[in-house]
C-alpha cells in the first residue's frame, strides 16, 4: 500500500485568503453607502481611481518580480487595501492624488517587503500618511455634510472636479463654496483659539449628538465590524484594546475640564474612529498575533489617537497611531508571548 506523506499543516481551513477579503469588503459597504450620500459622488470616485491603479501597479510589480499574477490578482487583498485606502480620503481631491498614494502604498508599503504576508506596516495607512504629509490642506478639506451644502453636486460634478479642476455650475464659483473643516479640525482650531467647547458645538456643523453624518458613517462601520466579530474574520482584542484607551483617556480629561475636552462619544462616532477600530487596526498582517498581545497592541493605538487629536498637529491620529504601532508588533509577540503548555 502507498502512503501520501505530506508535511504540515495537515488541517486546513475552508475560507482562503480571497473568502477573508470579500466579507471585509461586504462590511465595508454599509458605511461606503454612507459616506456617498453624505459627502457625494467623490466617495465613489476616489474608490474607483485607487482600486484601478491598486490593480494596475500589482500586476506590474508581480510581473516585475516574475510571480504569477492571477493567484495574488484574485485575493482581492489589493481591492481592500484600495477601498480602505479610499473611504478616508476627502472627496474632493484631483485624481493624481488618491493614484499618487495608490502607487506608493502598493510598491512601497507592499511589494517592495515581498508581497502580501511580508508587509511590516499597513499599506493603506502609508499611502494616507504620505498624502497627508505631503498636502496637508487639501487632505484636511472635507465636503459640507449634504443637508448645509448650497448645491447639490450630482458624479458628473466631481469628474469635472477631480480630472480637470473646474465645476461648470451656475451658482458654485469655487469648491471653497462646498468644502470646510471636519468636526475635529474645527474642534481642534476653536480650542486653540480659546474657545469653549460649548460654544464650538453651537456651529451647525455639530448637532445634539456628535457631528452631523459622521455619526452614522461611524455607526455603520460599527454594524460592519460586529458582523466580522461574529464570523471571526477578526477578533475582540484589537477593537477592544483600542476602544478602551481611547475611552478611558477621554473620559479622563473630559472629567477633569469638560470646557477644554470632548465627551467620550464624540471621539467615538467621528472622525475614523470605527473604520480605525475594525478595519485597519486589526490588519492580521502588520498587527501583533499573541492574544494578550493584540491588546496591548489595540490599546497603545487608542490612547495614541487621543494624544494625536488632543495635543498632535493632525486633527485625528489613526493613520499615525496604527503606523507607529505596527513598528511595535514584533517586541510585543516577543514580550507578551503565550506561556507553553504544561508550564
Amino acid at each position: 500500500m502507498n502512503y501520501i506523506v505530506t508535511t504540515s499543516p495537515h488541517l486546513h481551513d475552508a475560507d482562503g485568503v480571497a473568502v477573508l477579503m470579500r466579507r471585509v469588503l461586504y462590511a465595508l459597504l454599509p458605511g461606503v453607502l454612507l459616506q456617498m450620500w453624505f459627502f457625494g459622488w467623490g466617495v465613489l470616485l476616489n474608490i474607483a481611481l485607487s482600486v484601478a491603479t491598486a490593480w494596475t501597479v500589482e500586476a506590474l510589480m508581480l510581473w516585475a518580480r516574475q510571480r504569477p499574477l492571477q493567484p495574488f490578482l484574485s485575493d482581492y487583498s489589493a481591492v481592500l487595501t484600495a477601498c480602505l485606502f479610499a473611504v478616508a480620503l476627502p472627496p474632493f481631491l484631483p485624481w493624481w492624488m488618491p493614484v499618487l498614494g495608490m502607487v506608493f502604498a502598493i510598491i512601497f508599503a507592499k511589494q517592495l517587503y515581498g508581497g502580501l504576508g511580508h508587509n511590516p506596516f499597513n499599506p493603506a495607512m502609508v499611502g494616507y500618511a504620505i498624502l497627508l504629509i505631503s498636502f496637508p490642506a487639501e487632505m484636511t478639506r472635507w465636503p459640507y455634510p449634504v443637508y448645509l451644502m448650497p448645491e447639490t453636486l450630482n458624479f458628473w460634478h466631481s469628474v469635472q472636479w477631480s480630472f480637470m479642476g473646474t465645476l461648470s455650475h451656475s451658482s458654485v464659483v469655487s469648491i471653497d463654496a462646498l468644502t470646510g473643516a471636519t468636526p475635529l479640525d474645527a474642534l481642534k482650531t476653536g480650542l486653540a483659539q480659546n474657545e469653549s467647547i460649548r460654544t464650538l458645538r453651537m456651529q451647525p456643523l455639530f448637532d445634539t449628538w456628535v457631528a452631523v453624518g459622521w455619526q452614522w458613517v461611524n455607526v455603520a462601520y460599527l454594524l460592519g465590524g460586529m458582523w466580522l466579530l461574529y464570523k471571526r474574520v477578526i477578533y475582540w482584542p484589537i477593537p477592544v484594546g483600542f476602544l478602551l484607551g481611547l475611552v478611558s483617556l477621554s473620559s479622563l480629561f473630559f472629567m477633569m475640564d469638560s470646557g477644554r475636552y470632548v465627551d467620550p462619544i464624540f471621539h467615538l462616532f467621528t472622525g475614523a474612529t470605527m473604520l480605525g477600530v475594525f478595519f485597519i487596526a486589526t490588519d492580521p498582517v502588520t498587527a501583533a498575533t499573541s492574544p494578550r498581545a493584540r491588546f496591548v497592541y489595540g490599546l497603545g493605538i487608542g490612547v495614541l489617537v487621543y494624544v494625536i487629536r488632543t495635543w498632535g498637529g493632525y486633527p485625528d491620529g489613526v493613520a499615525f497611531a496604527v503606523l507607529f504601532m505596527n513598528l511595535t508588533a514584533p517586541a510585543l509577540d516577543v514580550w507578551l508571548k503565550p506561556r507553553p503548555f504544561g508550564r
